[in-house]
């Protein structure tokens, strides 16, 4: 099976689709992927094939993750949406950094946009 997922004109993900194996040839999928899916949907959608263990791309695409074709050269990345606006992108690893680091001491904690911190339920 082969995921692709469906641009808009703003690389925004609109949808991921699986395709059989038996409509694409594996030794040229993505591009025979896209014209199955051309096919089915029409010329004008915009497709780029994802991978669901990131062999490739960084992350496996979701429905609003943007694809940015200026990340992880020469395929480009699909980038998650920013969880907290205090969060800042990491250009290497394609995600979403918190400015304070997790911490390590075993317990559970969420993130607190207000006070820029990592707290627990209690």
């Amino acid at each position: 099976m082969a995921h692709f997922a469906k641009l808009d004109e703003n690389n925004l993900v609109l949808d991921v689709i699986v395709v059989n194996n038996e409509s694409i040839d594996p030794n040229n999928e993505e591009e025979s992927g896209i014209s199955f899916l051309k096919s089915l949907f029409g010329d004008d959608t915009v497709w780029k094939q994802t991978s669901y263990n990131r062999s490739f791309r960084k992350n496996f695409a979701g429905v609003n993750y943007t694809f940015r074709d200026d990340l992880n050269m020469p395929e480009g990345a699909f980038v998650s949406p920013k969880p907290f606006e205090s969060w800042v992108f990491d250009e290497e690893g394609c995600g979403w950094l918190p400015p304070v680091e997790y911490p390590s001491d075993g317990l559970v904690y969420f993130w607190d946009e207000n006070t820029i911190s990592w707290k627990t339920r209690n």
